[in-house]
């Protein structure tokens, strides 16, 4: 039996220092996971978890300026690649991408984020490095080469392994599942022609345009 239309193909991400890549099943994201950043959003420091689809992930050095906002924000991420046993196998850096008078819009009504957080394309990810995942390091965000967003790894509220234990209370995790694990302070605009270089200390580098 054949199915009724073409088998879409899993989104993927590249390994480094292996011709392999990493096929992606689904995108957990915990959100107020630094303090700063619950802060500036005027939110309590409770962690949340929200998901992305597999294919809201981006690899392309050029991102479209998604429809539907006049207010596309960035947030610098350390993501979590997991293999069998839904155990971490590596990380590399990520940017959740935002609409944010569209989140704000929702949050309003109490309503869920979907269309402010899972839209196409709102999860560049850069090359992932298999190995220790590390618990602290500077992370930082530049537009244009300006520093927007700067913190440390170990700002956050629940560091990674606290990250995965609290997910598994709730699901199942699988092998091919990310996680993106929260923002520092310094969350901000972006607008086209913008150049975006996303960097966590040990971790190869991330960088795309907005078009």
């Amino acid at each position: 039996m054949t199915d009724i239309i073409p088998t879409p193909a899993l989104p993927s991400l590249p390994i480094e220092g292996d011709a392999r890549r990493f096929p992606v099943r689904r995108i957990f994201c915990i959100g107020r996971n630094y303090a700063e950043h619950a802060k500036e959003m005027g939110a309590e420091t409770d962690a949340i978890f929200f998901m992305k689809p597999a294919d809201a992930i981006s690899t392309a050095r050029t991102i479209p300026y998604p429809p539907a906002t006049a207010d596309l924000h960035h947030e610098v991420e350390l993501v979590l690649a997991l293999g069998d046993g839904g155990a971490i196998m590596g990380c590399g850096v990520g940017v959740d991408l935002t609409r944010r008078d569209l989140q704000g819009a929702m949050k309003a009504k109490g309503a869920p984020w979907e269309i402010g957080k899972a839209f196409e394309n709102s999860a560049p990810v850069g090359l992932l490095r298999f190995g220790p995942v590390p618990e602290r390091g500077a992370i930082s965000l530049k537009v244009n080469g300006v520093r927007r967003q700067s913190g440390d790894l170990s700002d956050m509220l629940l560091p990674p392994r606290r990250v995965l234990a609290a997910l598994s209370r709730y699901f199942t995790l699988k092998p091919g599942d990310l996680i993106f694990t929260g923002t520092p302070a310094g969350v901000g605009p972006l607008q086209r022609d913008d150049r975006v270089t996303a960097e966590i200390e040990g971790l190869p580098t991330l960088e795309f345009s907005i078009s």
